[in-house]
């Protein structure tokens, strides 16, 4: 039965439980405009059950189960590759979970909802001295970030984001609310940490902090004429960079100039002699046309705009892992922007403590990439950017499924190496048999391996 003929006598069939009518929002409400969309994707949710608690979060899942139909989780809204809304079903939204809380200073341990945006995070943090690497946008939800990776602006410095989870509060599939750590659910708690989506609701996440008094916040405008060389060089760069420095550089195509290019680098200190040396090498990979630089706290890094999701930021987009920034790969990447099968591509750097953690200790298992590439191209130029990806597959050792909105299930086999999709498979099988959570890169779909050509 398609979605549309199960959602049409829904709402006739599974009358909306009481205690959920205070929850609900559906069209025609006022505040209906403002849940429907996220920030890429346009929706058209019959439902909206903006949850307050754990026990809110058991009744909305039991009553989208027993409604049927499509079924989305949202914390954030920012998500690229996650559709967290959909059209005539339900929308489980985690805003209104909120809270963040320091639980003990001493230890660094944090309390923190999967509703909050890092930016609320992050103003949070700063007082005590602390933060949590979380991306390069505030306006990114926590439980979206969470469970997939986070690849941040203090990452080779701490980690990703999910290395700092310490614990974490889950509903299953069959509305158990289960605390996970190390010593309690221990498969689970490696799934919800790089494959969360697939195994239930994270509704909150314990924390361990970083000490952070400060940052030094560096933004550089480049001649980007060149590309391949900018980006060959910028390797060169950013391996050769102590892991106190975390830089991630966006590349323009189209503009009257032909490419251009812009870098946020953020130096894990505060002495701005210390950032200026580490920044110098920086300055010299292309010709610099603008910069400036900081000392500043990392919740300025990272501030949240709180711009309403209208979905029109919605784009078609490719994501790889690569090894390095080699001269071959270069020219593929810039080849996408001045061959028009991209209108950015953008690089974010891993390694350094990142790469620190073995790969098999959480599901995401891409432990010695140095790069994550982004390439985005508007919906109507899809498939210039699908036919122009083929070689950078042929550089490319895995992706982030954040950045990924090709469906197709062989990028499971990209995302997770074969040891760690087969033991995804198991713990979902286990706690999902149903698969209730397939919104989301649903690993139970059946994939063949692929070897990319070249590789």
């Amino acid at each position: 039965m398609s979605d549309s003929a199960r959602t049409s006598t829904a709402p006739r069939d599974h009358a909306l439980p009481d205690r959920l009518h205070e929850l609900a929002t559906t069209p025609g409400d006022p505040n209906y405009q403002r849940l429907r969309h996220t920030y890429c994707y346009t929706g058209s949710p019959a439902l909206v059950l903006s949850a307050e608690s754990d026990d809110d979060v058991v009744a909305a899942l039991a009553h989208a189960r027993e409604r049927g139909g499509p079924m989305s989780v949202r914390s954030g809204g920012h998500g690229i590759s996650s559709r967290s809304t959909n059209d005539g079903g339900v929308v489980l939204d985690l805003s209104r979970m909120h809270a963040v809380e320091v639980l003990d200073r001493g230890e660094r341990l944090v309390r923190v909802q999967a509703g909050a945006t890092w930016g609320e995070v992050a103003a949070q943090l700063a007082p005590h001295g602390l933060a949590i690497s979380s991306g390069d946008s505030g306006d990114v939800g926590v439980g979206g970030l969470a469970t997939t990776g986070g690849i941040g602006l203090l990452g080779r410095r701490f980690g990703l984001t999910i290395d700092h989870v310490v614990g974490a509060t889950v509903v299953t599939a069959d509305g158990r609310v289960l605390h996970v750590d190390a010593e309690h659910h221990l498969d689970l708690f490696w799934a919800v940490r790089g494959a969360g989506a697939n195994v239930g609701i994270v509704t909150e996440f314990t924390m361990r902090a970083a000490e952070v008094p400060g940052v030094v916040h560096a933004t550089l405008a480049y001649d980007a004429r060149d590309a391949a060389s900018l980006l060959e060089r910028w390797g060169a760069a950013m391996a050769a960079a102590p892991r106190e420095v975390t830089g991630f550089l966006y590349l323009f195509g189209g503009g009257r100039g032909g490419t251009s290019a812009m870098a946020s680098i953020v130096v894990a200190t505060t002495e701005a002699e210390t950032a200026q040396r580490l920044l110098q090498p920086f300055t010299e990979v292309a010709p610099v046309q603008g910069a400036r630089a900081a000392t500043t706290s990392y919740d300025a890094v990272v501030q949240a705009s709180g711009a309403p999701h209208t979905g029109a930021a919605g784009g078609a987009t490719r994501s790889a892992l690569v090894d390095g920034l080699d001269r071959e790969t270069a020219e593929v990447l810039a080849g996408l922007l001045e061959r028009g099968a991209a209108d950015s591509v953008q690089l974010r750097a891993l390694g350094g403590a990142v790469n620190d953690v073995p790969a098999d200790a959480t599901a995401f298992a891409h432990r010695h990439q140095a790069f994550s590439v982004l390439a985005v191209v508007s919906p109507a130029r899809k498939a210039a950017l699908w036919a122009a990806w083929e070689d950078v597959l042929e550089h490319a050792d895995g992706l982030y499924l954040s950045f990924e909105t090709d469906d197709d299930p062989r990028r499971l086999t990209e995302a997770f190496p074969p040891p760690t999709l087969a033991r995804l498979r198991a713990v979902k099988a286990e706690w999902d048999p149903d698969d209730v959570f397939s919104h989301n890169f649903d690993v139970s779909r059946v994939a063949e391996p692929v070897t990319p050509p070249g590789r």
